[in-house]
């Protein structure tokens, strides 16, 4: 529901704020006052182009911003997937246009494009004029006036569970069928690849030891001398380390027994004579049992210069590399040859999951044709009266071949306002008035059935005698109760029907044009209707008729 509207530096006006209550409230004013701006301005928050033509003069920059009532509408899924600021209670609109045609669109200050805010308009307000029409002709609007009036929600939403789960299932078959023929073409090689790697029998950590080993038997006769030279300089009876330090061992000891601070060096000294006595071991074994092996030093290159291959084939660097390809490659077999056997089971799924789909989309075809049956009904009995006696009307159901997002049907509205003339679709016949009056007509029937956008119908009234406009009044006065309804008119029985009513006037100002609106009180509301009844002049009976016509809204 519009709230509040803020419009500044547009056309004729500098600065303008007006408030909307909800229910049906009416706008009357002179031809040329500025209504018409007014939906201009308002057009510009629901991501219209701008016109640079229309500011002000002189004024750097133009600011409409429009406060909207959202909690009936639960579009937080909406803000959540835009990723916009959600207030479960209000929503503000705002469009900032400077003179170079520089524009900005905001939605509760997150900046946006006009294409959020053409989508988020939709949500919110719904305009009509003699000229433009934004519902009606759309097959999809058509489709929701019957499932509204069919109270199918539901259904619906079993249907749309079963056929987004179809999709997806069929999506995994496709892809699954394109793997499978792609691998299949590469069968062959993926397996011989494999044999390869799995008679290659790799271990993890294999190489290294291997080059280690390797490294050592190449130099196995320079490893000996350097450990021969280091035994020697460790053993030697003369120089040795290891003879130096028991000899060093003896000397503390024998000190000890008259010098007892000599304990800590002799415990030292037997700590570092053991330790080396042990290293000292170590090398002449290692010495001792190194021997060039030629045989083992072939065995080793010949299994690296495998792994080496392998590595070089598949562009890895390690065996751990190619145990992973391998680890691939075995799942990739191993989907192929289960690949039929995952194919058949999801096509079972599948033909389930079809199964389910149509017969849900069988019963959403026939609630809309029982709903249909009650809307052509409904919908001649309302609009015939609104100035088209020989309105005809009727809802086409085609079956579609196959279902999709909205089951099984194609929803055409048709209709004829003269007699034996053939029923075609709204879109291809109906005049601007003639929609407008349909949409009324229709919109009336499903009011309070769901949330509807603000509905802004500019002169639907055009052409139409008053008694009509009476009775077109009245349909827009019960619409109120359930929504927000504008009606932009120049008919009293129209103006008279309004909880609310807003004068829009033209006012001089040293020379310069000024639109203004403002909401009228009773007493001015008196004048307003008995102007529209009389024309230039104000009579004492186009009041007391005036009157006449208030008592009878209120009653």
């Amino acid at each position: 529901m519009l709230q509040t509207l803020v419009i500044q530096n547009y056309a004729l006006i500098s600065r303008l704020e007006i408030d909307f209550p909800s229910g049906f409230s009416v706008i009357t004013g002179e031809t040329g006052a500025g209504k018409s701006i007014l939906l201009g301005a308002l057009s510009l928050i629901l991501g219209q182009r701008a016109d640079a033509k229309l500011f002000k003069q002189k004024e750097e920059r133009c600011v409409i911003e429009g406060v909207f009532d959202i909690s009936s509408y639960q579009l937080e899924s909406l803000f959540s997937e835009k990723g916009w600021e959600y207030d479960a209670r209000q929503c503000i609109l705002r469009r900032e246009i400077r003179v170079s045609g520089n524009s900005r669109a905001f939605i509760n200050d997150s900046p946006v494009g006009l294409n959020d805010l053409k989508e988020l308009g939709t949500f919110l307000i719904d305009i009509h004029s003699q000229h433009q029409n934004l519902l009606l002709a759309d097959n999809q609007f058509q489709m929701q006036v019957l499932d509204v009036l069919a109270k199918n929600r539901e259904l619906k939403n079993d249907y749309h569970s079963a056929y987004r789960e179809y999709i997806r299932i069929t999506k995994e078959i496709d892809d699954l069928k394109e793997k499978i023929n792609i691998r299949k073409t590469e069968e062959d090689y993926l397996r011989f690849q494999l044999n390869q790697l799995e008679e290659a029998r790799l271990q993890a950590g294999e190489q290294d030891l291997l080059e280690q080993e390797s490294e050592t038997l190449s130099n196995v006769e320079d490893i000996k001398n350097g450990l021969f030279r280091l035994e020697q300089l460790f053993s030697s009876e003369m120089t040795g380390i290891v003879p130096v330090l028991k000899e060093s061992l003896k000397q503390t000891q024998s000190l000890q027994k008259i010098y007892s601070a000599s304990e800590p060096m002799t415990e030292r000294i037997e700590t570092a004579y053991l330790d080396l006595k042990d290293l000292a071991e170590d090398i002449h074994s290692r010495q001792e049992n190194l021997d060039f092996n030629p045989e083992r030093l072939q065995e080793i290159n010949d299994r690296l210069n495998i792994l080496y291959s392998l590595q070089q084939k598949h562009r890895l660097d390690s065996t751990e590399a190619l145990i992973d390809l391998r680890t691939g490659l075995e799942k990739q077999i191993q989907e192929i040859d289960l690949s039929g056997e995952v194919l058949e089971e999801l096509g079972k799924k599948s033909a389930q999951l079809y199964e389910q789909a149509t017969t849900l989309a069988g019963k959403l075809s026939q609630t809309r044709s029982e709903a249909a049956k009650v809307l052509e009904k409904q919908l001649v009995k309302t609009v015939s009266v609104l100035g088209m006696p020989n309105f005809r009307f009727s809802v086409e159901i085609k079956r579609k071949e196959s279902f999709d997002s909205t089951g099984l049907d194609y929803i055409t509205y048709l209709f004829s306002v003269n007699k034996n003339r053939e029923l075609k679709p709204v879109a291809l016949t109906a005049s601007g008035g003639e929609i407008s009056r349909l949409m009324l007509g229709i919109k009336s029937l499903i009011a309070g059935a769901m949330a509807l956008p603000t509905i802004i119908f500019d002169e639907i009234d055009t052409g139409v005698s008053g008694e009509i406009a009476d009775k077109m009044g009245d349909i827009m006065h019960q619409m109120g109760n359930a929504m927000q309804v504008i009606a932009i008119s120049h008919l009293p029985q129209i103006a008279a029907k309004g909880e609310t009513h807003y004068l829009v006037y033209k006012e001089e100002n040293n020379d310069l044009a000024e639109t203004r609106i403002r909401r009228l009180s009773h007493g001015e509301r008196i004048k307003e209707i008995a102007q529209l009844l009389s024309g230039a002049e104000l009579t004492s009976a186009a009041i007391e008729n005036a009157k006449e016509l208030l008592k009878i809204k209120k009653s």
